[in-house]
């Protein structure tokens, strides 16, 4: 699998530009702030419906515009998936797949596996647990779209159990039988989406720890651990025992949307104890276990995304990086970076084809 070309118009800082791609390696170079990113982007878009730096819709829109447009084709298993999404301010977006509109874009979520590294993605390590679950849950669901279903219906039930909540403190009023029938509702998604996780990261972690070996010599030792109320108890023991708190703070303070996915160098957060090199080590030994699995779950290559590849990394890792990368199991990668010759350098040192687009201010592309 791989994209063949794309059009980009209005989106964030392109105003109008087209590329024909590379099936294998392709490098976008030019100095920060010139659109590299943008361009990474508008390719993430057209796999997940939505930026992958920028959840607000209409703040992808070029400035002074009304409307973006991003029109892409890729070779999918010897046939061609023409895919388009655009946004016009004041209308809802759009997502179609050779010519035919999505009416729910949880259906094409898993078409175009795609894995993005970024330096954005430190804050899988910054935030708080949200950030985490969404990183484990987007994994599953490219791969398992009933998983997905599950998790949006368990996520509207939520809603409304805590909206239930906060009606019964502002009337001075509890209807037991009421809230019971959403605690039923609730567990019976809750627990399938537990197993669902747990399953996974067990295949998952020997995947992570396998790369970040390849990438730290290794070097560091690190984990990763799933954590989660429903390793102890079942949401039936957590409803009864938390209802008070429930009712008190007018909310759902239990269940499998509280989950969390602990990073570990030696036993410790890496948040705290780990350097900004050990951090994005880590990072990316998880964005290519993440290609792994999907590439394993699904019997093709998911297209790679490599956004400022040197950032925090010395030469060195960056080599060993793009050298697992240059192996057959890889597919179409997409690169950015700030310095032509450097990029060259490398690529010419693991012997692959590659093209390379010069990017430069005002949307001028070579």
């Amino acid at each position: 699998m791989y994209l063949k070309r794309i059009n980009i118009l209005n989106f964030k800082n392109i105003s109008d530009k087209s590329f024909d791609f590379h099936q294998r390696i392709n490098c976008f170079v030019g100095f920060n702030g010139v659109g590299k990113t943008n361009i990474l982007d508008a390719i993430y878009y057209m796999a997940y419906g939505k930026s992958y730096f920028n959840p607000v819709a209409l703040q992808n829109i070029k400035h002074n515009t009304d409307f973006f447009v991003i029109d892409g084709t890729f070779s999918l298993q010897d046939k061609d998936e023409h895919i388009v999404c655009s946004l016009k301010k004041g209308q809802k977006k759009i997502l179609k797949r050779n010519g035919k509109n999505y009416d729910r874009f949880s259906d094409h979520f898993g078409l175009i596996p795609l894995v993005i590294i970024s330096p954005s993605d430190a804050d899988l390590i910054i935030e708080g647990s949200e950030t985490r679950r969404k990183f484990i849950d987007s994994v599953i669901s490219q791969m398992d779209n009933s998983y997905l279903q599950q998790l949006i219906q368990y996520q509207k039930l939520i809603s409304q159990r805590n909206a239930l909540l906060k009606n019964f403190a502002q009337n001075n009023y509890f209807d037991p039988a009421t809230i019971e029938i959403y605690n039923e509702q609730i567990e019976l998604l809750a627990q399938p989406i537990f197993e669902k996780r747990k399953s996974f990261l067990e295949g998952f972690v020997p995947i992570f720890n396998k790369y970040h070996q390849l990438i730290t010599d290794n070097h560091d030792d690190v984990d990763l651990k799933y954590d989660s109320q429903l390793h102890d108890k079942t949401m039936s023991e957590l409803f009864k025992e938390f209802l008070p708190k429930d009712r008190a703070v007018q909310y759902t303070s239990v269940g499998i949307h509280k989950d969390d996915l602990l990073f570990e160098l030696s036993g410790h957060p890496i948040k705290k104890f780990g350097s900004q090199g050990q951090q994005k080590s880590f990072l990316i030994a998880l964005k290519l276990a993440q290609f792994d699995f999907i590439k394993k779950q699904k019997g093709l290559a998911p297209i790679l995304l490599f956004d400022d590849i040197f950032d925090k990394l010395d030469e060195n890792r960056v080599r060993k990086i793009l050298e697992l990368v240059n192996l057959d199991t890889f597919g179409q990668i997409f690169i950015s970076d700030t310095h032509v010759e450097r990029t060259e350098s490398l690529l010419n040192s693991i012997h692959q084809e590659f093209e390379i687009f010069k990017i430069q201010e005002d949307n001028n592309f070579n």
